[in-house]
């Protein structure tokens, strides 16, 4: 397998700075001595901090934000701004920044992988430490695949099946920490099946360690997991195969987790405190985060104001009338304060749907950081109903919408919709229950749809006097390029076995 040797940086919140003679934060290199279940356990740690910093901040308000349902304030210092305004070029930091990340957390993971196996096969462990350590194999299996989906669904076209089989349509694959000064190694860009094919096979190889072990162990499986399980999994592979189009594989992992009874839809009192106790009967995988550790504002992308009064984003009044009377998420979601702009007062709808957690708090004041729920079994749920509606399951589609508006919509009457209808109910409801969540743009992006911004504040008209002109009225065309970001110019630059491979537009 070729190697790679791409820019590694060590992400604290989304910002980094870049050392290219730096073993990634957190890998296993020849020289580090693991000989038994504390040193293994020690750098599996490292799988967490890495999926605990790609499931909060930029990693999934950015691209929400670069769409059609937030319009930025005058007063914001262009924070986001070139993805608010639609000026996404190869050298933007943080499109750098996460994909060296990405890869940075592939080599930890590979190098897990490497590591595990090796002690799997020394003999020098009981049959529990074993089942023990394949868990942690298990893991970094599940952290390389999301690190590759994550790359796929941001730096590749969308997925169909003739771009899946275009050379140079996927990413580079490393499956092996080699760090390399000779550039005539590094590898160039795989297929879009390719890359698949992989993410699927590391889910799968994850999915049945963990299962192995919850089976060995008679593990105790609960909402709220700092941990990864079987069912955080099959949630991670239910949203692969939606992306990719494979709805029967989507609707079945789904249902695994449905019909597993782990988890229940939130109520009223519930869905409120998922957001700002971070505790629900739904959320399937929270990667733990604490006041004195792993500190990642979500919320700060939208506002970060300690006198409630500023904001560097709000919801545009299309996005606020997604919601229908008595939808509890719009006062789960939505707060009204009088924003100071330039010394005079405009009454908005703040987006706060990330409160801030007061026990993640450093000192008093809010510093608008929850813990991310990274998995939650209303999107499952929802995965389920468009995957059963676009495999003619009807009666599946109507349950799982119901069973979702139900659960947000004050004395919601079960309606049955029919083939005309449903699948357009069930896009609409993704967009309102999954807003400010980072998945606009991949939806967006698998159904080729584009977008145009609605202008105008009807809710206060004053407000159009102090949004940023340039993303105002922001446009894309269904198959816009940059609904797929660059490569970044740094990638470029390294590896010359990616000429000609950069991304359409760029």
């Amino acid at each position: 397998m070729k190697k790679i040797y791409l820019s590694i940086m060590l992400l604290v919140g989304l910002l980094a700075s870049c050392d290219m003679d730096k073993t990634p934060y957190g890998s296993l290199d020849e020289n580090t001595a693991i000989q038994g279940m504390n040193d293994i356990a020690r750098f599996r740690n490292m799988v967490y901090t890495s999926l605990r910093g790609k499931t909060a901040g930029g990693w999934i308000s950015y691209q929400d934000i670069q769409m059609d349902e937030f319009h930025g304030i005058i007063s914001n210092g262009n924070r986001v701004g070139e993805f608010s305004n639609g000026q996404i070029t190869s050298s933007q930091s943080d499109i750098e920044t996460m994909f060296a990340s990405c890869y940075s957390s592939i080599a930890t993971a590979n190098s897990l992988i490497e590591k595990t196996e090796m002690l799997i096969n020394s003999g020098n462990f009981s049959e529990e430490e074993v089942a023990e350590i394949k868990r942690y194999q298990g893991e970094a299996y599940f952290l390389r695949g999301f690190c590759y989906f994550f790359l796929a669904d941001h730096f590749c076209q969308p997925y169909t099946a003739e771009l899946g089989k275009k050379e140079h349509s996927g990413m580079p694959i490393v499956l092996k920490y080699e760090p390399s000064g000779d550039v005539t190694t590094y590898p160039s860009r795989a297929t879009l099946d390719e890359t698949y094919a992989l993410i699927e096979s590391d889910l799968n190889k994850a999915y049945t360690e963990l299962k192995a072990y919850e089976t060995a162990t008679n593990a105790a499986i609960e909402p709220n997991a700092a941990y990864l399980n079987s069912y955080a999994v099959s949630a991670m592979q239910a949203r692969v195969a939606l992306v990719k189009g494979d709805y029967t594989t989507a609707l079945a992992k789904a249902k695994e987790v449905i019909n597993s009874g782990k988890y229940e839809l939130a109520d009223e009192e519930e869905y409120l405190n998922m957001w700002s106790k971070d505790e629900s009967p739904e959320v399937i995988f929270r990667p733990f985060m604490s006041n004195t550790e792993g500190l990642i504002s979500t919320g700060g992308a939208y506002t970060a104001s300690k006198t409630f009064d500023s904001a560097d984003y709000i919801a545009t009044f299309e996005t606020l009338c997604l919601y229908p009377e008595g939808d509890i998420r719009f006062d789960a979601f939505f707060t009204q304060w009088a924003l100071n702009v330039e010394g005079s007062k405009y009454g908005s709808f703040v987006f706060l749907k990330y409160p801030g957690n007061e026990s993640l708090r450093v000192t008093t004041e809010n510093n608008y950081v929850n813990m991310a729920k990274a998995f939650r079994l209303s999107e499952t749920v929802l995965i389920a109903a468009e995957a059963a509606a676009r495999t003619n399951n009807l009666d599946d589609a109507n349950k799982y919408l119901n069973a979702i508006r139900a659960a947000r919509i004050y004395e919601w009457e079960e309606t049955k919709y029919t083939t005309a209808n449903i699948l357009s109910e069930i896009l609409l409801e993704r967009e309102c229950e999954l807003l400010g969540e980072g998945f606009r743009m991949s939806d967006l992006r698998r159904l080729n749809q584009g977008f145009q911004r609605y202008g105008s504040h009807e809710e206060n008209p004053q407000l159009d006097n102090i949004i940023v002109a340039t993303g105002r009225e922001l446009k894309y065309e269904k198959g816009d390029y940059r609904f797929t970001w660059p490569i970044p110019k740094t990638e470029m630059d390294a590896n010359p076995n990616l000429a000609g491979q950069q991304n359409p537009g760029y």
